[in-house]
């Protein structure tokens, strides 16, 4: 029953627009539902929970709390006038059992407590809507302490800080086909979404890591957002077409020797407008099934990305004909005008349980390529399946196996066979990083879940050298998430 299709592309859309409410594709989805990013369902095994922030997590533990779950009765007295929260708490252990730096366990977690005003419902401003959230993060991450992959084991992790993540307004005209969203936004609650993927833990999964690794700071995602405006017009129920302009760094250049974004910008209120800018651009078309399938869906998405900033060569010196491994080379880095990627997906349905709305398996693949002499990696690929109810008596539980392979560039293969010829280094030659993931969310009751989860690292860090000048070995991680949702 798990058999992969074979999609090609990159995201969905927007976290927080909505899908129009006039969708007709011929599938008992139960509309209205949006999937992750805010457009048409067309994956239905999306997991009740996930820790990405274009995700609305399903159920709330409050259904199961009875006369406990809004005390005085003020949840619904806000929801009334168009106010509504949301509370989700994540909380895992990971331990790196083999491989890597080192052996070891963390413990860490996330708290989220997003707000949402309906201000037409509040305050009679037609068509507008104000979103804010806030996270408070805690523990340590595995990946920075014992893995050192490029691919971050947890989309949680982060340095402990209690922080501002996204504060805008969104206006929609001409019957919600045209939208406007101003403020503090992430690229990963709007670009790039693949809905099959949202049930993994691996961050890769979340937002490509390819954006990760060569945008300044680590781009606009999480747990960074910065400066930006969003348009999106929905011409159709199945064709969007969005656009987005970033402040370029969310964190803004290294001051002193404090080189870590996350320290730069602590609290995420640094609202910095004065850096290179970042273009995105996406096309998404959601279909109502396959060539002679029925009632299997997909949605296909293609985009694109420029950055109007300065990039550094992994291998040529600032000084023409030098390379940088070169001892008498200048040691500052040749510097690029701009960089762009592109990306694409197909994120499709493949099997529908017979008399069943989100029950089955849905399968994605996303590419993304950049450049090959400015960057660290050129190309990146994830693909994934998701399988909803797969036991019986089990319709919300969700099973998760996907991969994702990131390509050490060329420039950046060359330096480290530069350093050999120059005796400034003996170690390994960097080639890729592949990680592969299993995992099993349960839904111990509504709002609650329990996800195990295996992780493979091959040639973590694209196969860099450890202590001794060896490859660091390929890493096994195990771990357990638990999210509550209210």
């Amino acid at each position: 029953m798990l058999a992969l299709s074979a999609p090609l592309c990159i995201a969905s859309v927007p976290a927080g627009a909505q899908s129009l409410p006039s969708l007709a594709l011929p599938m008992p989805l139960g509309l209205p539902l949006t999937g992750a990013g805010g457009d048409p369902q067309t994956a239905i095994a999306q997991s009740r929970t996930s820790d990405q922030v274009s995700v609305t997590n399903e159920g709330s533990i409050q259904d199961v709390l009875g006369p406990y779950g809004d005390p005085f009765g003020l949840r619904a007295a806000l929801a009334a006038r168009g106010v509504t929260y949301v509370l989700t708490y994540i909380g895992e252990g990971f331990s790196s059992a083999s491989g890597g730096l080192r052996r070891g366990t963390t413990f860490g977690g996330r708290l989220d407590t997003s707000l949402d005003i309906d201000l037409d419902q509040l305050a009679g401003w037609t068509g507008a809507r104000f979103h804010t959230d806030f996270f408070q993060i805690h523990g340590h991450g595995l990946s920075r302490r014992f893995v050192n992959n490029l691919t971050t084991v947890s989309g949680i992790e982060a340095l402990p800080s209690t922080r501002l993540f996204e504060l805008w307004i969104e206006q929609r005209f001409f019957d919600d086909r045209l939208s406007v969203k101003i403020g503090q936004v992430s690229a990963d609650t709007e670009f790039a979404i693949a809905q099959s993927a949202v049930v993994f833990i691996n961050a890769g999964f979340g937002w490509p890591n390819i954006g990760a690794v060569v945008l300044p700071s680590g781009g606009p995602i999480y747990p960074l957002a910065t400066p930006a405006i969003r348009l999106k017009y929905e011409p159709t129920a199945e064709l969007s077409l969005q656009g987005g302009l970033f402040n370029g760094d969310p964190a803004g250049t290294p001051a002193g020797d404090e080189t870590d974004p996350e320290r730069r910008n602590r609290t995420g209120t640094s609202f910095r407008v004065n850096d290179p800018a970042l273009l995105i651009g996406e096309v998404a078309y959601a279909y109502p099934s396959l060539p002679g399938a029925e009632r299997l869906p997909g949605t296909a998405t293609l985009g694109g990305w420029y950055h109007f900033g300065r990039f550094d060569s992994p291998r040529l010196d600032e000084v023409r004909g030098r390379l940088r491994a070169d001892p008498e080379a200048s040691g500052i880095a040749r510097r690029f005008r701009g960089n762009a990627g592109l990306y694409a997906m197909l994120d499709q349905t493949i099997y529908r349980e017979p008399g069943t709305v989100n029950e089955g398996a849905s399968a994605f693949l996303r590419v993304s390529a950049v450049p090959t002499n400015r960057n660290l990696i050129d190309l990146y690929v994830d693909a994934g399946v998701a399988y909803r109810g797969l036991f019986e008596g089990r319709p919300n539980d969700t099973l998760g196996l996907g991969v994702i392979h990131s390509r050490i560039s060329p420039a950046a293969r060359a330096f480290d066979r530069d350093q050999r010829v120059f005796g400034a280094g003996s170690g390994p030659l960097r080639s890729s990083e592949t990680v592969f993931e299993a995992t099993y969310q349960a839904e111990l009751v509504s709002g609650f879940t329990l996800q195990p989860d295996l992780q493979y690292v091959m040639r973590p860090g694209g196969g860099v050298a450890d202590e001794r000048g060896r490859r660091l070995r390929n890493a096994t991680v195990l771990g357990l998430r638990a999210t509550i949702n209210y």
